[in-house]
């Protein structure tokens, strides 16, 4: 796995749909108007087909370890994240109180998604991307807690979102695992759940790249140097070099450790420009981070999927 070539092919797709969204958006050909409807048939029909079809049968959730070591990690990891983000958030984003917890906040989550995934498809096919979601569940929680939290947000209300249909899917496919489902369900089931699971991530890297074309107007006054420079430096080089030591020394899987390398090197997660939307945060700084950490990590992503493999023994 130390063969750049393997590495850009997984990488460069990902960033080519991105892309392809993006144009779309541009000839508007994909409008504004059908993103929420498409947006919801990638959350609430295609990520639990996905799941479903990633977990069941999956030997490697089937033993402990790798049940309950990836979601703690998971949440550690956006933890470490948004803590190191909140002790330099003045010296990275000086001015209101309110662009400095965006900053903490967007700089502390990585992609744990719709980026991971495809590359994780490519680089490690087999049980990996089963891990992947199990590892997403504690990713989750800390996004509606810490990610909220650095906000100047909380509480049961906003906690209760967590019961959204990806997580519910992933507690359920688990249960179904369990009993060996794989073995009864029916054949045209599992390969319906195939089909659908096979077109999630395309489309939402398309959608991805069209709103990051939409995030573009909005950015009136630049991309931020200084914040740009900041966010990089941690999202891009500090927090995964420390999310690589935790995986060099963890006594976790091999797939676990597959996942926390590829985790390790995404830049911030796109969720947190709705979460400064909807939660009193600043959008213009969100969108900052996720296009600077989204333009460099183009560079960065191989070079840390390459070092991390190295890292861990793989």
């Amino acid at each position: 796995m130390n063969d750049t070539q393997t590495v850009l092919a997984a990488v460069l797709p990902v960033f080519c749909l991105a892309a392809i969204g993006a144009g779309l958006r541009k000839v508007e050909w994909l409008t504004e108007e059908a993103d929420a409807s498409l947006m919801r048939v990638v959350v609430n029909v295609l990520t639990p087909a996905l799941i479903l079809d990633k977990v069941l049968g999956n030997t490697a959730l089937r033993r402990p370890e790798n049940l309950f070591l990836p979601p703690i990690l998971g949440f550690v990891g956006v933890l470490l994240g948004v803590w190191i983000a909140w002790l330099v958030r003045r010296h990275a984003a000086p001015g209101a109180d309110v662009i400095q917890r965006t900053f903490a906040s967007a700089t502390g989550i990585q992609n744990y998604g719709y980026v991971p995934l495809p590359l994780i498809l490519e680089l490690f096919p087999g049980d990996t991307a089963g891990v992947l979601f199990v590892h997403n569940l504690g990713v989750d929680v800390a996004l509606w807690t810490v990610c909220l939290i650095a906000l100047g947000h909380g509480g049961a209300r906003e906690w209760r979102k967590l019961l959204n249909p990806p997580l519910l899917s992933i507690v359920a496919a688990l249960g179904l695992n369990a009993l060996g489902a794989n073995d009864w369900l029916p054949v045209f089931g599992r390969r319906t759940a195939h089909m659908l699971g096979e077109c999630c991530f395309p489309l939402a890297l398309i959608l991805i790249g069209a709103t990051m074309a939409d995030s573009l107007r909005e950015l009136r006054q630049g991309l931020g140097v200084r914040l740009s420079v900041w966010t990089c430096a941690l999202r891009l080089a500090l927090i995964p070099a420390l999310l690589l030591l935790i995986a060099h020394f963890v006594p976790a899987s091999r797939e676990l450790k597959q996942v926390l390398v590829v985790e390790a090197a995404m830049p911030a997660a796109v969720f947190p420009i709705m979460l400064a939307r909807h939660y009193g945060g600043d959008p213009a700084t969100a969108i900052r981070i996720v296009l600077a950490t989204s333009m460099v990590g183009f560079i960065t992503i191989p070079f840390w999927l390459r070092i991390g493999l190295q890292a861990v023994g793989l």
